[in-house]
């Protein structure tokens, strides 16, 4: 009797000392990674180099000329324009506002004035201005900018626009100093409505939200740390889906968790208790979902791309931050609140949950089941024509149509574009051997589709030479021009935007044939470990890449025709790729994962499918919508690349969520019966109960219930 008190006293207290000390553990944990979340943003950037390949040739240019006399120089074009031709009182305008650019400024090229040049139907008047002033100082190349700006100014019908590389890089800049605050508070406004309508609780909704939030600040520490371990890069792009994929991922992790803690409250006295079985029959699926997503996000390490190499580890971090905050903190606050957090429906000990009619997921599976053959046949189709909208998809975007509300560099361009047509107007930069450089002008000045050849900077052996097309920016001509500049010359290196556009179409294309296939590999044997089996992987495999396919087809009826988008961003195919792919498998898993537990319980493989669909349908489908609307926050974003990655990636998920979960993974289970499990011991037939031993195995499935 006292050995049986002594041992429910210390039950006892362990139930009220492990919540305090985990919370504890927090707390202590979040002062640590304090200091360190703060100088995130001190090294997050987004310069050229932070998003072109780490071994072409515009990135070796790019760092050439950082070191270069003066640093990496800022390049920005003057353009006025008057419709009716430029009046002299305009020219003298100009001429004095360059002239008061020039005095407070150190240009290239001494303290010789840069000059115009006219357009020959004499409506704009061009001043290129290139300064060294900043170097790689990204606030002083934003204060030159803006500098010059103030100083440049129209007047009496005459317009003046600073465009350029340089004032383009600051434009875009201020789009992605956006991915901070306006991103995290959008997201959190949309996650917490959802969790409201999601739990009809008015308190309930406040704990996941909370604890994410907390994850979040946990997942900046530690990716101030790889950069400063690792040099990870940091962009406002991969910082961004980092805090995504933090309320993202962690709110479906925390809809899980949720839902089976209520089902196990209604069984269990103690909040506790309840709380370790809800852990005990969840945690697995959410453990091996979270790895799917975080081992595929690290098979970007082999991208070449900066951009895409930096936001493998960064999102991977966010991820696993997000799975140890609702696997620990969620569970010791949600017990130490107890039952009444779920006020006003709260599951009283030895309750029975209010039955309802006939769910929308029961009826579904009900029609999967009747014509499995039919449906999947269906659905095949339906995704296969869907996909045929990838061929309307446009051609790369070009740096001008990148924004979705025009900025005045690009206005800027677009007036150049005007006023001298099928001319070059931003300098290909090449980087040649000091020794060399006169025998490299020369091959220059002779090679095909060059307007004009003129030498820079000298400085550490290397000098640059500032090369003017015949043919407009990315255009087909000019293209052709770097591509020659390239082969000609040995040694040398030849970048500038037009050439970064190349190299970044070039090196996705590369990325894409590499990390694909290691992505679907990596995700293939995770499922073949955790399922066992090799046909119930392969066919969810198969599913998400349907779903990806379908998806950038509705992006390739939408972005042209109904958003105007002029191009597609080369990156997209790829991390579309493996976002919906790595994410996608997640539902995958926790539908599968419960279809085997019945089928370990006994139950026949229609009935296990149908059985699974019902009971994880609402789960997977409340997590699917808060996904696919935190990814949804980035086509809000001022960045074509960005609503376009938003789009695709929610849309897949809500295509993958309601359509391919729902009905084609059920009907192909239904259709399949027990080969689903193929070659495992699930899809042989059960042989006779011998005597004495049960018809089914004596254990409860594990269960993932609706919310």
């Amino acid at each position: 009797m006292g050995v049986g008190k002594a041992s429910a006293a210390g039950g006892a207290g362990r139930r009220r000392a492990v919540p305090w000390a985990v919370l504890g553990l927090w707390i202590a944990l979040l002062v640590l990674a304090a200091p360190f979340a703060a100088k995130l943003a001190d090294v997050q950037h987004d310069r050229v180099t932070d998003y072109l390949p780490a071994s072409a040739d515009s990135t070796q240019v790019a760092k050439v000329q950082e070191q270069l006399p003066g640093g990496e120089s800022t390049e920005l074009v003057l353009v006025y324009h008057r419709d009716g031709g430029l009046s002299a009182a305009d020219r003298e305008t100009a001429a004095g506002q360059v002239e008061e650019i020039a005095g407070r400024h150190e240009l290239s090229g001494g303290d010789r004035v840069p000059e115009g040049i006219p357009s020959d139907d004499g409506t704009t008047l061009m001043y290129p201005v290139v300064s060294n002033e900043p170097g790689t100082d990204e606030k002083l190349r934003d204060a030159l900018v803006e500098d010059v700006r103030d100083i440049a100014h129209g007047q009496d019908g005459l317009s003046v626009e600073v465009g350029g590389t340089g004032a383009l890089a600051t434009d875009a800049g201020k789009v992605y100093d956006s991915l901070g605050g306006p991103l995290l508070y959008t997201t959190v406004a949309v996650v917490a409505l959802l969790l409201i309508l999601i739990y009809r609780s008015p308190v309930l909704w406040l704990v996941p939200l909370a604890v994410a939030g907390l994850a979040d600040y946990l997942s900046m520490g530690v990716a101030y740390g790889l950069n400063q371990a690792f040099g990870t890069t940091v962009s406002g792009q991969s910082s961004g889906v980092m805090t995504i994929l933090v309320f993202g991922a962690g709110t479906d992790y925390a809809l899980l968790l949720v839902s089976r803690y209520r089902e196990e409250l209604r069984r269990v006295e103690r909040p506790y208790d309840a709380m370790v079985a809800a852990l005990r029959g969840c945690g697995p699926a959410v453990l091996a979902s979270s790895g799917t997503v975080a081992v595929g996000l690290l098979c970007l390490l082999a991208a070449d791309l900066n951009s895409s190499r930096g936001m493998g580890p960064l999102g991977t971090v966010g991820v696993l931050c997000a799975l140890l905050a609702m696997l620990t903190l969620l569970p010791a606050i949600l017990v130490l609140l107890g039952r009444r957090v779920f006020w006003p429906l709260v599951p009283a000990f030895g309750s029975e949950p209010k039955p309802r009619r006939r769910s929308l997921f029961a009826a579904m599976g009900s029609s999967a089941g009747r014509r499995p053959l039919t449906v999947l046949a269906t659905g095949a189709v339906l995704l296969g024509a869907l996909a045929l909208g990838t061929l309307n998809l446009p051609g790369p975007v070009k740096q001008e149509d990148s924004f979705v509300d025009k900025p005045e560099a690009v206005t800027a361009m677009e007036t150049l574009a005007g006023a001298y047509p099928g001319h070059g107007t931003q300098p290909i930069d090449v980087i040649t051997p000091a020794a060399g450089a006169d025998r490299a002008l020369a091959t220059i000045r002779d090679t095909r589709g060059v307007e004009s050849a003129e030498k820079g900077r000298t400085g550490d052996g290397w000098t640059e030479i500032s090369v003017i097309a015949g043919d407009a920016p990315q255009s087909a001509g000019e293209s052709a021009t770097i591509r020659a500049l390239r082969g000609q010359l040995e040694g040398s290196y030849v970048g500038g935007a037009s050439a970064q556009q190349i190299d970044l179409e070039d090196t996705n294309s590369r990325d894409t044939k590499i990390v694909v296939p290691l992505v679907l590999v990596s995700v293939l044997l995770i499922l073949i470990g955790l399922l066992r089996s090799l046909v119930a992987p392969l066919l969810l495999v198969a599913a998400v890449v349907a779903v990806w396919g379908a998806a950038l087809g509705i992006g390739g009826l939408v972005f042209g025709p109904v958003l105007g988008f002029e191009g597609t961003d080369p990156g997209l195919g790829l991390l579309s790729f493996v976002f919906l792919v790595a994410l996608g498998v997640d539902y995958g898993i926790f539908l599968m994962h419960r279809m085997r537990e019945e089928s370990l319980a006994g139950a026949d493989p229609v009935a296990a499918a149908l059985t699974a669909l019902r009971t994880t349908g609402g789960v997977i489908a409340s997590a699917g919508l808060v996904l696919a609307a935190t990814f949804a926050v980035l086509t809000n974003m001022g960045l074509v690349q960005l609503v376009e990655l938003g789009f695709v990636i929610a849309v897949g998920v809500l295509l993958d969520t309601f359509l391919v979960r729902t009905y084609l993974v059920t009907s192909a289970s239904v259709a399949l019966g027990r080969k689903v499990w193929w070659p495992g011991a699930l899809s042989r037939e059960p042989g006779p109960a011998g005597p004495g031993e049960p018809t089914e195995p004596p254990r409860r499935p594990e269960r993932i219930g609706a919310p």
